[in-house]
Formats: C-alpha cells, sequence, structure tokens
C-alpha cells in the first residue's frame, strides 16, 4: 500500500512536518511519496532526499538563519540584478535555493529526476495565473514540469507574494504554490498515493494583528484556511496542528514548531493507524 504525505506551507510552522514525520515514522507508518508546497516543498524535499527527522531538523536551524539575511537583490537568469523590492519582493529568496542545493549535493542529488521518491511541488505562475506542479513523475500535461532542479522547484513553490521575489524559470514567473493549493492532496494521490495523510496549520482567530506584516499574515492565512478546507477533504486523514501564536517568519521559533508537530501526532497516532494502516 503506497501512503502519501501532502505537507502544507506556513513560513517556520512548517518545521512542525517534521515532527510529524518523526512520531508517523515511530509506529511504523512511512511514506513512500510525498507533495509539499511553500515551507512544505522544503520538508518535502529533504524527505525524498531520505534526510531522517533529526537530519533536517538540524538543517531547518543552520539554514533558517540564512534566509533572511542575504542580500536584498534579485537576480535573473540572465544575469542583471536589480533591487528585488523592485522585482516583486523585499527579498530575493536565492538562499532558500542555496539551502536545498547545499543539501542536495550532500546525497548527490540535483535535478527532481535524481530523487528515487515521487515528489511534486506546486507553484503559482503569476503570468497566467495557473498553477503548475515540479514532480519527478511523467508529465500529466504542460503544467507539470519534470525537467528542473530540486532547488528551483522549492524555491519556486516559496516565493511568498511581497516577501520573496517571484522565481523565474524559462517563461514562467512563480509565486508561492499556497495561492492556489495550499495542501496538495490531489497531487498526491496523481503520485500514487492509497492513502494520504494531510498536514495543515490551525488557523487562529483570535490573534492580534499590529503593523502591516502581522496584518498581513493573518489575512493571507484567512485565505489559504478557505482554500485548504476544500482540499483536505479528499485526504484519508488530517492532521491540523496547533502552533499556537508563532510568527511563520520567526525562524527562531523552528524547535517549538517541531515539538508542537511531534507532540499533536503523538496524541492522534492510534486514531492515525486505525486508518492508515487498515487495508483499502
Amino acid at each position: 500500500m503506497n501512503i502519501g504525505l501532502a505537507l502544507s506551507g506556513g513560513g517556520i510552522k512548517g518545521a512542525a512536518h517534521i515532527g510529524v514525520i518523526q512520531a508517523l515514522q515511530e509506529v511504523g507508518i512511512n511514506a513512500n511519496m510525498v507533495a509539499g508546497t511553500s515551507i512544505g516543498s522544503i520538508v518535502a524535499a529533504l524527505y525524498a532526499m531520505e534526510y531522517t527527522p533529526k537530519e533536517m531538523v538540524k538543517l531547518f536551524n543552520y539554514f533558517s538563519k540564512l534566509i533572511f539575511k542575504n542580500s536584498a537583490m534579485y537576480t535573473d537568469p540572465k544575469g542583471k540584478r536589480t533591487l528585488s523590492i523592485q522585482a516583486g519582493g523585499i527579498y530575493s529568496g536565492e538562499s532558500i535555493a542555496m539551502a536545498v542545493s547545499e543539501a542536495g549535493k550532500y546525497k548527490g542529488i540535483k535535478k527532481l529526476t535524481d530523487l528515487k521518491m515521487p515528489i511534486a511541488i506546486p507553484a503559482v505562475d503569476i503570468n497566467d495565473s495557473k498553477k503548475y506542479v515540479f514532480t519527478n513523475m511523467e508529465k500529466i500535461d504542460d503544467t507539470y514540469l519534470n525537467k528542473a532542479d530540486i532547488a528551483l522547484a522549492v524555491r519556486a513553490s516559496s516565493s511568498y507574494p511581497g516577501i520573496f521575489a517571484p522565481c523565474i524559470y524559462n517563461k514562467h514567473k512563480f509565486l508561492d504554490g499556497g495561492l492556489l493549493d495550499n495542501v496538495p492532496v490531489d497531487e498526491v494521490k496523481k503520485l500514487g498515493a492509497d492513502k494520504v495523510i494531510a498536514v495543515r496549520f490551525k488557523l487562529n482567530k483570535t490573534a492580534k494583528t499590529v503593523g502591516m506584516r502581522s496584518t498581513l499574515n493573518k489575512g493571507i492565512d484567512i485565505m489559504f484556511n478557505k482554500i485548504e478546507t476544500e482540499a483536505v477533504k479528499k485526504a484519508d486523514y488530517v492532521l491540523e496542528i496547533d502552533t499556537k501564536n508563532v510568527n511563520p517568519f520567526d525562524f527562531k521559533q523552528s524547535n517549538k514548531c517541531y515539538k508542537l508537530g511531534y507532540e499533536q501526532t503523538k496524541a492522534e497516532i492510534n486514531k492515525i493507524k486505525d486508518i492508515i494502516l487498515k487495508e483499502a
């Protein structure tokens, strides 16, 4: 039986995905295909590279310190450099690609097709407002891209509007995949999963908004929550992780989020086993 994981976006809250994977593996639930959006794509990539949860946490803590420290400059494929704010984001996002690329080098992985595990990573093209999916599987149609580097795929899916500049790839200009598919349940099903565990983050309805960033975060969280509600209906089990009042861009909270993901999955583990390990 093929078990798939659908991992949502949510900034540093995504470290909770690692805790979820740790708790699942401890009881013998090992997903053999994965789809992830935004920060979920980073975890999905590391998981498909066969990093252990403990290794993933270390990588998160190391690379998260670098994400907002890169120069606020954007570089397009032709080498032209412009202020990133003019290119559509405060930060270039290049450090995201660098982090994934470095993790891949250690495993001898560069292209999506170098991965043994089926993977899908959604992104949204701002030029035509369509969802595209980076994958290592056979193309379903022209919206599926299977020749890219894994670092570029993650960079594209993680281009949070206004924060990171769009990712340019061929004729495309990609923004965060969460705009259209924040919990890619459909995509992991297309990979061949018989049972799907979806992981999303609980909407904090009472969180206070002070200033531009928190207001933007809350607004986008509400939008994503509405989109996710429909998507997760197709999952066999939905884990809704409560990350309390964690700011999605507070990368000092990664260990806290990991623990919340682990503890809350352990609390539901018997229900998960009953549903996921039961033969279809």
